[in-house]
């Protein structure tokens, strides 16, 4: 991990015009260089500050005074990077900040890497590498549900999970190490059942946290979902349903949709990687055939798929082909009859048998979207999981290493049901607990930790 050995400075909220911009100095120098920039009003020194109170005073720039400002202490270790922190309150503006930034760099400041306070933190035991990418996800969040999962209270619990869970296979270890250095002293917290009794009790931890990872991945990373359908059955009008606006062009004329559009959504709780596709039929047109083939592959490589059939028409001959293209498919399939606020509905919705297993009356125009919602929430995520409450998994990287270790418990486990040496089953062991310190940052490689704060914007 790089050193932390320079006082670093940036803006943390967004650069332009607002009522009140955020600077951030965070290191050992960082109560000496504000003081080079920052007169109090009382009077007294940046050292001599009260911590955590607000003080008003001016910052200067080559001796002339650039804002008036509120100035606050954080002191080491009691501060979200664990050092010095000086927080500069200033009225927002673009020439008023970087004023600001360019005094605290003549005063020995240098500019802060993207997510380098976070990552402090972090260093510094402030805050566990799940919470760290909680907190960057967070700041990207786009869905309520997003908040909930990355929010304080979730990420307190998933840490502090993930840190039992650590901690409980230690102490399994270390009674397994006593009583294999003494074999005759009968050394060890625990017995050999309650060695065996505890690794069960874990791994049933481990696969309740695992069975989170369903919800927390539908939340977090979003579920890759197509909208196919032959031409004109109002892909397009849902398209724009679900973004919100008038993203795809909605016309009369059947093919009007060409290319796939993509965006991304919330549903519900689930985060939808959306895609448009053009209409699954024969064509002549060159142009409509390319579009065609790459509604088919987004299809085949979708988790969801949204199969948009006119229930105002009987089945055609295109319909029964679009039906046989999707038992082709792996993905989740719902069939949306849209139009059904036509009455009488003309498609025959027997037919849908054995091609798709859901089904749903649907109208586009009207707007509806909470049948589905319900119906792709109980699809992708657990109706009993409260987000915001619960410890819920998102992070493949902890869960790659949560299973992994799950694996390793198991086999501790069956080496000490099956009488193998004790050796055997305390090699397991030592891999479990490699796995756990993984899942929150005991043990990672730095490419990894260095992967995660990238992802992170400056100035956090």
């Amino acid at each position: 991990m790089q050193p932390f050995n320079r006082t670093i400075t940036a803006l943390s909220t967004p650069p332009g015009k607002g009522g009140v911009a955020l600077i951030r100095l965070s290191g050992e120098d960082a109560l000496a260089i504000a003081e080079r920039v920052f007169r109090a009003k009382n009077g007294k020194p940046v050292a001599e500050l009260p911590a955590r109170y607000a003080t008003y005073g001016d910052v200067y720039l080559e001796n002339e005074p650039i804002d008036d400002v509120l100035l606050t202490v954080f002191r080491a270790p009691n501060s979200y990077t664990g050092e010095d922190t000086v927080e500069i309150a200033s009225h927002g503006g673009v020439l008023i900040t970087e004023a600001i930034l360019t005094a605290l760099y003549a005063a020995g400041a240098t500019p802060a890497s993207p997510g380098e306070f976070t990552r402090r933190a972090y260093a510094a035991g402030k805050l566990s590498l799940s919470e760290a990418e909680a907190i960057g996800e967070l700041l990207d969040a786009k869905s309520m549900a997003q908040v909930k999962l990355f929010g304080g209270d979730s990420r307190a619990r998933l840490s502090g999970e993930l840190a039992s869970l650590y901690e409980g296979v230690r102490a399994l270890l270390s009674s397994l190490c006593a009583r294999l250095d003494y074999p005759d002293e009968d050394l060890g917290e625990l017995s050999s059942d309650e060695i065996l009794d505890a690794i069960a009790s874990t791994k049933k931890r481990c696969e309740a946290l695992l069975a989170t990872y369903k919800t927390g991945k539908a939340v977090a990373e979003g579920v890759p979902t197509v909208l196919l359908g032959k031409p004109n059955t109002g892909k397009s009008s849902l398209y724009n349903l679900l973004v919100g606006r008038d993203a795809a062009i909605v016309t009369d004329l059947a093919g009007t949709t060409r290319d796939v559009l993509e965006t991304t959504v919330p549903l519900g709780r689930v985060l939808l990687r959306l895609s448009d596709t053009a209409g699954v039929r024969e064509s002549d047109d060159p142009v409509e055939r390319i579009g065609v083939n790459r509604a088919k592959e987004a299809a085949k490589n979708a988790s969801l798929v949204l199969v948009l059939l006119d229930a105002s028409q009987p089945a055609d001959e295109e319909d029964m082909a679009l039906l046989s293209f999707l038992d082709t498919l792996e993905g989740e399939k719902i069939a949306l009859l849209n139009k059904s606020d036509l009455s009488p509905m003309q498609f025959d919705a027997t037919l849908l048998e054995g091609h798709v297993a859901r089904v749903l009356p649907f109208s586009a125009k009207d707007g509806d979207l909470s049948t589905l919602s319900g119906l792709v929430d109980r699809i992708f995520t657990d109706g009993d999981i409260r987000l915001g409450e619960d410890a819920v998994l998102f992070s493949a990287r902890s869960h790659a290493a949560l299973k992994l270790g799950y694996e390793r418990l198991s086999a501790a486990e069956e080496a000490l049901r099956t009488g193998y040496a004790i050796d055997a089953a305390l090699t397991e062991l030592e891999g479990a607990l490699s796995a756990f310190a993984e899942t929150d940052g005991r043990s990672v490689s730095e490419d990894v930790v260095a992967g995660i704060f990238s992802k992170f914007c400056v100035g956090k």
